[in-house]
């Protein structure tokens, strides 16, 4: 092995790094034009992140603030199942849900006269649409009003120190989030007394937004959950909310795979290179472009594959295929000896690092706990090895020098 050999294999390396830089940025582009296109597409079947607002209601009155006195529920019990569904569009699984939604509220005069009082409803989006919607005030039949500003706006006479029910149901659906707001306009206003949300949800991970409060129960059962809220008497209640599960996206793992390809590679190389010197095995720079050029179509085929099939098996049929590739490339050229090397460096360097990416926060640590270890199976093996002469330049050993010919006799 000699520095002129070493100089090409790394020029191998890098422009390998470039194509795979290439690679991923094409992965990157591609998976934003699918999370805006698609992306829009799915909202407007499935709807936004959904916003549910406290009613509220209010009466006619000169000592209110612009003529009006703002009112809330004196009482709350709201029951809310979330049905995980998320959906596939190119390179990017989207966050959908359905949601049914039940609520019973109080709305009570607070006067010593009878009032004419306005009960307002807030719709989670003007973009969901929703399937058997039921608004009922005052134990009547369920009024037909259609939504304005996004509200649904009733009158309902009230007794004095009396109250009346209001009763509200609908099934919609939406992506990313649900959430149950309150106002925070007024210090009366965001006064919530008697609440209780029960949220069920059909899936295991959960996870509260910020800026929301955590459940005061929950019980979980089999791969779902029971939630609830209860806030008998809180002054500026935090909001109530549930994120969708995460999804693992082919587009961003396999752009991230890829950016990080170069560094499994340098460690495939370096083992190669020393157990190869070791063992006398000095493969030639050609060599080495093709065991690159088979560690490139890992990510390549990958990249590809996603588009037709599930994650994981797209994973698993590029990771086999590329295996056999530069495993069998090193057995055609190298023997068994080195073969025995490659499929485990192989598969350490190229399958598990890349595999890692699966698994959020564990990439720093495979790839930190991958370099010790090689570090220190190298450090071993090549404990006692004369690198000076590992290193000569030509052939591997001088040979002896030959005393000039004699001149021939006239």
């Amino acid at each position: 092995m000699n520095i002129l050999r070493l100089l090409a294999i790394g020029m191998i390396t890098v422009c390998t790094a470039i194509a795979w830089f290439v690679l991923g940025s094409a992965l990157n582009f591609r998976t934003n034009v699918s999370s805006g296109d698609m992306g829009n597409e799915v909202t407007d079947i499935w709807g936004p992140a959904l916003e549910q607002k406290h009613p509220s209601a209010f009466y006619l009155s000169p000592s209110g603030a612009m003529g009006k006195v703002m009112l809330q529920p004196t009482k709350s019990k709201i029951d809310v199942t979330l049905d995980y569904d998320p959906k596939k569009k190119g390179l990017l699984w989207h966050r959908t849900y359905d949601v049914n939604f039940s609520a019973e509220y109080e709305i009570a005069n607070p006067t010593p006269i009878a009032q004419t009082i306005y009960v307002e409803f807030p719709l989670p989006s003007d973009q969901a649409s929703y399937e058997g919607f039921s608004f009922i005030l005052d134990a009547e039949e369920p009024r037909q009003s259609a939504p304005k500003n996004g509200k649904i706006t009733e009158a309902v006479v009230v007794p004095p120190k009396q109250s009346v029910p209001l009763k509200v149901t609908y099934r919609t659906r939406g992506m990313e989030s649900w959430a149950y707001t309150f106002p925070k306009d007024s210090a009366s206003a965001s006064r919530v007394r008697l609440f209780e949300l029960t949220m069920h949800t059909d899936f295991q991970e959960i996870n509260f937004p910020k800026g929301t409060g955590s459940p005061t129960k929950r019980e979980e059962v089999a791969d779902s959950w029971t939630l609830q809220w209860d806030y008998p008497d809180v002054l500026s209640a935090p909001a109530i909310g549930m994120d969708m599960p995460k999804v693992l996206n082919a587009g961003p793992v396999a752009a991230r795979i890829s950016f990080f390809a170069p560094v499994s590679l340098v460690f495939f190389f370096t083992v190669l290179l020393i157990i190869g010197m070791l063992r006398g095995v000095n493969l030639h720079p050609m060599n080495y472009f093709f065991l690159a050029a088979g560690c490139f179509a890992f990510q390549l085929l990958f990249s590809y594959l996603v588009d037709q099939l599930e994650l994981f098996p797209s994973f698993v049929i590029a990771s086999i295929i590329s295996l056999i590739l530069v495993c069998g490339y090193v057995w055609a050229v190298a023997g068994t000896k080195m073969f025995l090397i490659a499929v485990p460096a192989q598969f350490a360097y190229m399958v598990l690092f890349s595999y890692s990416f699966f698994y959020d926060g564990m990439t720093g640590l495979t790839l930190t706990i991958g370099a010790i270890v090689t570090l220190g199976l190298l450090m071993i093996l090549t404990a006692k090895v004369n690198w000076a002469d590992k290193f000569i330049k030509g052939k591997t050993k001088s040979e002896p020098l030959m005393p000039p010919k004699m001149p021939v006799a006239a």
